[in-house]
Order: structure tokens, then C-alpha cells, then sequence
């Protein structure tokens, strides 16, 4: 439970942050000319899916957001979902100017998509910095491009893991109010200007307590450093895959509920439905998606069995049932077009 002071704290936090954001720019943000470098470093990014792709139906055949130029050889680094299956990407300059991009690499476990465009547009590629020193209460910018307000002073409101309904898990993720609108492919900069998070999600309560805070989830930069080169040469993370069932969840009275099973995926064909309790893996209780994603994965590789033990419901007489799901390595469930 939150103690008062800290209940406290952040209430005070909520009352100044449009102050502290009105003063920012004087206190905090880079000088004009470097300012200026950063903002056209931050390009759009136009995606078209095919109808026919595994994600088209929750994440749209038309996605549009931001990417931001990495290196002189015309690397743009994206929040993954934007390129998702894409079979055509393009790039928007900063003088409206428009190239088409190559599908370098995903990584799902981080959420990062890699670009390569046939333009740089002379621009100067941003400086990767440290986000393990971006701690609650620090000050950073977040730019977008386009949109009513692309840039915009934030302030860290929480580090915590995060777990997504779409078996992804994210630790140490960066949370930031007030909320930047167009956040898919943002760039977070800190005060001196280098790259700090990407830009992921919109969320109602970026702060982990009360009050609550509406704000952005940003992926950590830090993530990337580890996978960057892998991402360029073989198109992901050189790391194992891990199992993947393709059940979507959702958290409610301190269950963990199946809310839909990815089509044709794992989970459907073991026979999970809608409704389900996912009660343990292997008989071992799980509390929250987090715990359950963990729990799975530390099964072994993808393809490894998964043992749920899943309670129904809708039966006549409810009880707790193991239903072993044979796992995959997502990437062979989705239609994945790198290189186009």
C-alpha cells in the first residue's frame, strides 16, 4: 500500500507538471540549434499491412507514427507494431519529403523495429544515451513527428515492469506524463539530448498508485544496445526464442482470464476459449500476467510443451484441467516480411 507522503508527493507532482513544463524549455531543453537537429531526426513512418496478415485485424492495415534516424546509414529506429508484416514502408523527412524504407528487424520481447531508408535527408543521426539514469521525477522531452504538439516536455513518473495481454513483458519500462497523443515511434530525449526510450503505448495511469496519472509508456534505449547489431544482420535478437501460445488475457478479481486466442496459434488449437482461467503453468499458482508469462517461458525454448492448468467455467461442474500446448517461436506464426 502507498504511504501519504508518497500519496502525497504525487499529488503535489499532478499539481506542478504543467507548471514545470511551462518553464522547461528555460531550465532543461538543449539550445535552439541542437534542438532543431534532434526534431529532424525525428521522421514519420507510413506502413501498409496486407489484409491478409496475422495482425491486420487489432493493429490495422494503414499505421502511422514516428521513427528516428540512428545512424548515418540510414537506419530508423520504430516502435515494432507499426511495421508489423508490413509489405511497404515509407519515410517522411522533416521538409515533407518522402522515401521508401527497407523492414530491417522486430524484436518482440523489447518491442523495437528496425528501418533502413534509401534517404537520410542529411540528417544527423540522434546519440543513444543511458536510460537506466532516467529514475522518477527526471525531466525529459518527448518528439513525435507531426501531430498539434510534437514536441513536449514530460516528467518521469514511474520505472516498472510492464506486461502486456499479448504475452509480452517488459522490464524497467519507462513511464512519462502528461501524455504525449502521438506516441507510436516517439522519441523520449533527455535534458542533454540523447535518445532515452521509444515510444510504445498510451496508458490511463502511467503512475504505479494513486493519483491517477495519464501518460505514455516509452521502450528503454538501453534494451536496444545488446540486440542492435543482430537486428541489422539476421533481422532479430540473437537471442533463443521463447515459447509462445497465442492466448490473449486480461487481469480481473485477481484471476487471470483468456479474453481471445490468436487465430490459428497454439492456444486455439489445444482448444482454450474465451472465459478460461489460467490458474498455473505446470502446477505452480500464478498471481498476474507477468507471473504467468515468466512462468512459461521458463519452460525452456519455443516449441517446449507448456502445461496450463486452465479453470472452465462455462462446464457444468468447474474444475482445474492441465491442457498442454505445444508453443512456437511467434515469429513462424507471423507473416514476417523482412528485406522489402
Amino acid at each position: 500500500m502507498r504511504t501519504a507522503p508518497l500519496r502525497n508527493r504525487w499529488l503535489l507532482v499532478r499539481a506542478v507538471a504543467f507548471v514545470v513544463c511551462a518553464v522547461f524549455w528555460t531550465n532543461a531543453a538543449p539550445a535552439a540549434e541542437a534542438l532543431d537537429q534532434l526534431v529532424r531526426a525525428v521522421v514519420g513512418v507510413q506502413a501498409v499491412v496486407p489484409s491478409d496478415a496475422r495482425t491486420a485485424e487489432t493493429l490495422g492495415t494503414e499505421r502511422v507514427g514516428s521513427g528516428i534516424f540512428i545512424d548515418d546509414k540510414g537506419h530508423v529506429l520504430t516502435i515494432g507494431y507499426l511495421i508489423l508484416e508490413a509489405d511497404r514502408v515509407e519515410i517522411e523527412g522533416p521538409d515533407g519529403e518522402k522515401a521508401l524504407a527497407t523492414v530491417v528487424g522486430y524484436d518482440h520481447n523489447t518491442g523495437f523495429g528496425l528501418l533502413r531508408s534509401t534517404k537520410t535527408f542529411g540528417i544527423k543521426p540522434v546519440r543513444l544515451g543511458d536510460s537506466s539514469a532516467l529514475v522518477e521525477g527526471k525531466k525529459a522531452f518527448a518528439v513525435s513527428h507531426g501531430g498539434p504538439r510534437p514536441i513536449m516536455p514530460v516528467i518521469v513518473v514511474s520505472r516498472r515492469d510492464f506486461a502486456g495481454y499479448w504475452e509480452y513483458l517488459l522490464e524497467g519500462a519507462i513511464f512519462t506524463s502528461p501524455p504525449h497523443l502521438h506516441h507510436s515511434g516517439a522519441a523520449l530525449f533527455g535534458e542533454d539530448g540523447a535518445l532515452l526510450g521509444v515510444g510504445s503505448l498510451i496508458l490511463a495511469n502511467a503512475f504505479d498508485g494513486d493519483p491517477r496519472l495519464p501518460g505514455n509508456m516509452f521502450v528503454p534505449i538501453d534494451a536496444l544496445k545488446p540486440i542492435i547489431e543482430d537486428l541489422k544482420e539476421k533481422g532479430r535478437a540473437g537471442r533463443a526464442p521463447q515459447p509462445w501460445v497465442g492466448v490473449y488475457t486480461n487481469e480481473a478479481m485477481g484471476r487471470l482470464f483468456v479474453t481471445r486466442t490468436a487465430t490459428g496459434g497454439p492456444a486455439e488449437k489445444a482448444g482454450l476459449k474465451p472465459g478460461d482461467i489460467i490458474m498455473g503453468v505446470g502446477g505452480k499458482r500464478v498471481k498476474d500476467q507477468a507471473d504467468f508469462l515468466r512462468k512459461m517461458w521458463a519452460q525452456g525454448e519455443a516449441g517446449v510443451p507448456v502445461p496450463l492448468d486452465i479453470l472452465r467455467l462455462r462446464s457444468d461442474s468447474p474444475n482445474i484441467e492441465t491442457v498442454v500446448v505445444p508453443s512456437l517461436d511467434r515469429s513462424s506464426w507471423l507473416k514476417v516480411r523482412r528485406g522489402l
